[in-house]
């Protein structure tokens, strides 16, 4: 069986593997405090050109939205998000556990616009009894989106001014990072970014590592007491170094970026080829996951060999579903599904 449903069904980069191999018995001090993070930082820092940025490392993606939000939010205050966002529908209520709510907003593409910030704080505080409402308290966006989606430079700015002027940190959820920086449309530096946001996270799960997100502190002020929260949040890893090593190797000479860019180019390959036998997509994405809208029959034929992920029904004998692919994704599996997907179609 190949597997096309999300990217994550490989282990490691295998420069990764090495690199963790020949380090094992290293002796060093735990929770993040070595010097393979200490490196790692350092990278990252340069990438982003942010000299002053507070890196830390977590294990995983639920875990660093929760911990990042949880450190910014006052206990009345809840986190504006796109209703396709994926804190509000694929991580278990886990801000609503913290004692957060979502405040969700509508969007087509899985974006939000600076307008729709501007219209949830003014709504509140416009309100009269808005102290009986939840307060929104910051703004959660990710890069590339739920649907594949990238914001442009010019979005990014329009939404960070905003949450400037209403006072609310904007938050960029970065678990595809890598795969929205290597889209053939992106005009969106990583330096561009931190300088456009109060905190993002550069994923490591989805991009390469074992496992890892690198949370980058672009806003002096929420950097204070952040180790407690990770701490508190279960997040403090004692092997702190497995997290840091994964990203000093990623960062050191441009490997994030070069595999990131091999898994857009995969699924630019199905995109081309769906799309050139008539089909349409639910979303104009240019990164690693494609929505294409396919007839059911052919998609019994495909789960034969292949798995991918079932979005949602278009109609009675048509369904959106997701074929992503990774930094690890093989160019023949890849000419395997789009030879499958041709011979079923005109089956």
């Amino acid at each position: 069986m190949i597997r096309f449903e999300c990217d994550y069904t490989e282990g490691a980069h295998a420069r990764i593997l090495q690199r963790l191999l020949e380090t094992n018995e290293e002796q060093t001090s735990g929770y993040g405090t070595d010097e393979h993070c200490e490196r790692a930082r350092e990278y990252i820092r340069t990438a982003c050109e942010a000299p002053h940025a507070d890196v830390h490392f977590l294990v995983g993606g639920t875990q660093t939205n929760t911990t990042v939000i949880a450190s910014i939010l006052r206990p009345h205050q809840g986190v504006i998000a796109a209703e396709t966002g994926h804190i509000a529908g694929h991580e278990t209520g886990a801000i609503e556990a913290t004692g957060h709510k979502v405040l969700t907003v509508p969007s087509e593409d899985g974006k939000i616009t600076a307008a729709q910030v501007k219209e949830v704080y003014e709504a509140h505080w416009n309100d009269p009894t808005h102290e009986h409402v939840v307060q929104p308290g910051m703004v959660y966006i990710s890069q590339s989106t739920e649907n594949g989606t990238i914001y442009s430079k010019a979005e990014l700015e329009a939404l960070y001014q905003v949450s400037r002027e209403c006072g609310l940190p904007l938050f960029i959820d970065g678990a595809r990072l890598g795969y929205a920086l290597a889209a053939a449309d992106n005009d969106v530096t990583l330096a561009d970014l931190a300088g456009l946001c109060d905190v993002f996270y550069i994923g490591g799960t989805k991009v390469g590592a074992m496992m890892g997100e690198a949370v980058v502190i672009v806003n002096e002020a929420l950097g204070k007491d952040f180790r407690y929260y990770i701490k508190q949040r279960g997040g403090m890893l004692a092997k702190g170094r497995m997290l840091g090593i994964q990203f000093e190797t990623l960062f050191e000479d441009g490997l994030y970026l070069e595999i990131s860019k091999h898994a857009v180019e995969m699924a630019a390959k199905i995109q081309q080829a769906i799309a050139e036998l008539g089909y349409s997509f639910k979303y104009a994405s240019t990164t690693n996951q494609q929505f294409p809208i396919l007839p059911d029959r052919l998609l019994e034929g495909l789960k034969e060999n292949y798995t991918f992920s079932t979005w949602e029904k278009a109609d009675k004998h048509h369904t959106v579903v997701r074929f992503c692919t990774s930094w690890a994704t093989k160019e023949e599996h890849v000419t395997g599904l789009i030879g499958e997907i041709k011979r079923l179609h005109l089956k």
